[in-house]
């Protein structure tokens, strides 16, 4: 592909599901470094900090830097350091991301922002009620994504995008969303890397967050048929992906190689 210097791979669904890797993953993203492309991993996993990330991979397999790892919710640090300093945030979230969240203050009570990450047991019905009221006295709602499902071992998972429908519904509150499929996120990730949106591929499985967003910015959007891909999808977009493949081993092809 001519005047094309970088990709951005998604994780989950593209490179590994429950953290096991698709077969020819590992293998593929090797093959595209071999080829002088630069590699971004960019994920809305909220579950996991991106050391910890990086050591699920590396044990997949994978080789990657803690450096190339780019998630939602160092986008959401960022993005209330400049928005939102010092502000006291509810953050409704399973798994631990406190270590990308540094310098961004969790509280539980004297609520000024509601920052939702991803679904699972720890969303209960005392936290999302909590959000609610915080949300009902004017603090605003920041999401890290607005994923409506992910895929497991197990098949799909309901994701944070349901319970974040609901507030807004609730409450007349519009999230503010900085992960995938944020322009923002997708802006930021290209300046790191030094390429404009025309250079770059976005390989993922979510239509929306992934393809959908991507493609919005100008960056070419590869689609492949692992993850939560289901056919059905496709009915009624706008705007297609501009390539389909099966997996994620199929991309040194795409890309070109001997």
């Amino acid at each position: 592909m001519e005047n094309h210097q970088a990709v951005l791979l998604d994780i989950d669904g593209v490179l590994t599901v429950s953290w096991q890797p698709i077969p020819g993953a590992s293998s593929a993203v090797e093959q595209i470094r071999d080829l002088g492309w630069k590699v971004a991993f960019v994920t809305n996993t909220t579950s996991t900090p991106r050391r910890g990330i990086a050591e699920r991979l590396q044990a997949a397999g994978f080789g990657v830097a803690v450096e190339e790892i780019f998630t939602a919710p160092r986008a959401t640090a960022t993005y209330l350091q400049a928005h939102h300093p010092g502000a006291r945030c509810l953050l409704v979230n399973s798994g631990s991301v406190e270590d990308d969240l540094e310098g961004i203050v969790i509280a539980a009570d004297r609520i000024e922002v509601v920052v939702t990450g991803g679904a699972g047991p720890e969303v209960g019905y005392d936290s999302l009620n909590q959000a609610y009221r915080a949300l009902l006295a004017g603090a605003p709602l920041v999401a890290m994504h607005r994923n409506f499902n992910w895929e497991t071992r197990d098949g799909l998972q309901l994701d944070m995008g349901v319970l974040i429908a609901g507030l807004e519904q609730a409450t007349g509150t519009v999230a503010t969303v900085v992960g995938k499929s944020a322009a923002a996120y997708f802006e930021a990730i290209l300046a790191h890397l030094g390429v404009q949106p025309d250079e770059a591929l976005m390989v993922g499985d979510d239509l929306e967050a992934d393809i959908g967003g991507s493609q919005a910015v100008g960056i070419r959007g590869v689609l492949v048929r692992t993850g939560k891909f289901r056919p059905e999808g496709l009915g009624g977009l706008e705007e297609l992906p501009h390539d389909i493949i099966d997996s994620i081993a199929d991309l040194p092809d795409l890309l070109g190689a001997p």
